[in-house]
């Protein structure tokens, strides 16, 4: 948090300064700032000029600024009054949307949790069971196949592939199979519980092929990778010897083995397509969803939200590692957190 928290307003063009520019009809790109830390901005006309945008804005409208926005105080006093708030889950109000952060979350998160968690659930329904496909078949001409379209979807992003399957399929320059935009249609809340799962399924249906076919590559051979090492160790060898079935033999003893490191990059893998690979996503099928909101509050330098969205992040990524854990001690019962040597 605090490494964050200095990056974040060490960045050129903050809250007061962009405030300023509005007032003053400028532009507050690059070329209307300075570098100001936004750390220490002291409430005097002295320190006027510590801003190019403040040219023409008398002192005590630049001190007013400074107090509303909390840089009147030191910044480490900020920061240990954001720690405490955000122990309360506490996060203030957005300094350029003029509303309760919390609430700001709220609206957006559930486009992102349906959206990464939908990918999220398809991409390890498909890369397991193909992983490990290709573990049993490796080298045979299915292995090799399978390779290639892998590699085709490991080298292009998801969203080169989200502009493809919008000039194929939402009229771009082909069909008109699937909207272009949003989560769900105009009258959503008239429509039967029938006609909003429909509905739901049309919309989300290209953002979330798009991030499979981005995300599943990685997964897929990580199965497989694993299960040959685990295929070719002295156990499955005494299996086999034993009589025991192929079948037997792969999910009776190698996958639980094999599954763990499969399961310990679960988290990784679900915030990555919730919080990073959706953001872009979102921007092209105008989802309306927490990545684009994180982005928007990065680029207006409004703090509370950049804070805010970092700390659910985290908080969400700590809560998916404890998941594992658990999920560890349900694939293999031989792990037991609570024994120590």
């Amino acid at each position: 948090m605090l490494v964050n928290f200095l990056l974040i307003q060490a960045a050129p063009g903050g809250p007061v300064e962009q405030l300023m520019a509005k007032y003053q009809h400028q532009s507050s790109d690059a070329t209307a700032r300075i570098g100001n830390t936004g750390m220490e901005v002291a409430a005097t006309a002295s320190n006027a000029a510590a801003y190019r945008g403040a040219q023409g804005l008398e002192a005590d409208m630049i001190a007013e600024l400074n107090k509303q926005y909390g840089f009147d105080k030191p910044w480490y006093a900020r920061f240990w009054g954001m720690l405490k708030n955000y122990a309360q889950f506490d996060f203030g109000n957005s300094f350029f949307q003029d509303r309760p952060v919390m609430e700001l979350i709220k609206a957006k998160l559930p486009v992102s949790l349906s959206l990464g968690l939908w990918s999220t659930l398809i991409i390890y329904l498909i890369s397991i069971p193909l992983g490990i496909r290709k573990a049993v078949k490796d080298g045979s001409n299915f292995d090799l196949w399978s390779s290639f379209v892998i590699i085709i979807g490991y080298a292009i992003p998801s969203f080169l592939f989200a502009m493809l399957l919008i000039v194929l399929f939402a009229g771009g320059s082909y069909w008109q199979i699937f909207p272009l935009r949003g989560l769900v249609s105009e009258g959503f809340d008239q429509f039967s519980t029938i006609e909003k799962i429909k509905d739901y399924a049309w919309h989300i249906a290209l953002p979330t092929i798009a991030l499979v076919i981005g995300g599943f590559a990685s997964l897929t051979m990580l199965t497989k990778n694993s299960f040959l090492e685990e295929i070719n160790k002295q156990y499955v060898l005494t299996a086999r010897a034993k009589g025991a079935s192929e079948k037997r033999v792969l999910y009776g003893h190698v996958f639980r083995n094999a599954m763990l490191i499969v399961i310990a990059g679960f988290p990784a893998a679900f915030v990555g397509i919730l919080f990073t690979g959706s953001l872009l996503i979102e921007v092209i099928f105008s989802l309306d969803g927490l990545g684009l909101l994180g982005f928007e509050a990065a680029v207006n330098r409004d703090y509370p939200l950049v804070f805010a969205t970092l700390y659910i992040f985290t908080f969400v990524g700590l809560f998916l590692n404890l998941l594992t854990d658990l999920m560890y001690v349900w694939v293999d019962p031989r792990i037991d957190f609570a024994q120590r040597d």
